[in-house]
């Protein structure tokens, strides 16, 4: 049994922690906190908690939390690096689902989120934490970068075919299409019902935060050359899931890419090829800690169609900061992670 902290408590991935980790037998969650709920029972923000968790919020303190054996930091961008040093000071594990530490360049982080990070020693120490490329670099790991959910997403679509160099990776495209929890739960008018609903819209299509972080996490499938990502992200009127087509040109014509993905991914707990022409559905892995994908080809054309789906809130967050905890602390990595997805 190890006992674990939650910063930032009162958000979608929050919330979701708290979902996945109540039916996770080897977690006590010890505390969870919030500046602005301090004082108030978790269950009495969040209905669906009742029964499950009878914590009260908790303001941050770095002493509380250093009690703990691991920390999970959901909190906004540019909060965790002013907390993780003294943590791992103190022996706490830490996996971070901001984007503190997932890319690798100081300058590159700095520009694009805006602010100068204030733990650049703390960088180069820490692991991306995507187990299907670093599984045994986060077994040894103390600080865990969690990837962004797009990131997760497009990278796995894109993984075996990079690894066997049998496409172009200057030449590489990603339609992202993502549900409005994605942008998270505080109030902003584009995201209101009435904005949002009925409507389909393309957002950051001259850059996006994860653009860097993806082709960072495509430099370390292969070294062999630069890879390059056309990414648009799209806003849809759902609640959770990411659907990600993926378009690459064909470089070796004799390829196999069916054989590919399914010879990759064969022993990957949580990610799922489906038979060559399949359709995945957002809905498929809805509440499910996995990646579904399938492949297609165009009749006369020598690109390769991927389609990958996720649950931006499980796989591309708290599912997946649960999968590299496992992996830290020794449980079966798919501990707490075994539910199907829900249907309808």
């Amino acid at each position: 049994m190890i006992t674990v902290g939650i910063v930032g408590g009162t958000g979608y991935t929050g919330v979701e922690l708290l979902r996945l980790l109540a039916l996770h037998p080897g977690v006590e969650v010890a505390l969870i906190t919030s500046r602005s709920e301090a004082g108030r029972p978790v269950a009495e923000l969040f209905p669906s908690l009742r029964g499950h968790c009878d914590l009260a919020f908790e303001d941050p303190d770095d002493e509380r939390l250093a009690e703990c054996d691991l920390v999970f930091f959901a909190t906004p961008n540019a909060v965790a690096m002013d907390s993780v040093g003294h943590l791992l000071e103190q022996g706490v594990k830490v996996v971070d689902l901001s984007a503190d530490f997932r890319l690798q360049e100081r300058e590159v982080w700095e520009h694009w989120y805006g602010t100068t990070h204030t733990a650049p020693d703390l960088i180069r120490g820490a692991v991306y934490g995507l187990p299907e490329i670093n599984r045994e670099q986060i077994r040894g790991a103390r600080l865990v970068a969690n990837p962004g959910c797009y990131a997760t997403t497009i990278q796995l679509g894109f993984l075996p075919m990079i690894e066997a160099g049998v496409v172009d990776p200057s030449r590489l495209i990603a339609d992202g299409k993502s549900g409005a929890s994605g942008g998270g739960r505080q109030a902003r008018m584009g995201m209101l019902l009435g904005e949002a609903g009925e409507s389909f819209r393309a957002y950051a299509a001259s850059g996006h935060r994860h653009g860097p972080e993806i082709e960072q996490g495509l430099r370390m499938m292969q070294a062999r050359s630069a890879p390059q990502v056309t990414f648009v992200p799209h806003l849809v009127p759902m609640v959770r899931g990411i659907e990600a087509t993926l378009y690459a040109e064909i470089t070796d014509e004799a390829a196999d890419f069916q054989a590919i993905y399914e010879n990759r991914f064969r022993d990957e707990p949580f990610v799922d090829v489906m038979p060559w022409g399949s359709l995945p559905e957002t809905r498929s892995v809805r509440g499910e800690n996995t990646c579904r994908m399938a492949l297609h080809r165009q009749p006369g054309q020598n690109r390769i169609i991927v389609s990958s789906v996720t649950d931006n809130l499980v796989k591309g967050a708290a599912g997946q900061a649960i999968q590299n905890m496992n992996l830290m602390c020794g449980f079966d990595e798919r501990e707490g992670l075994k539910a199907p997805a829900l249907l309808p």
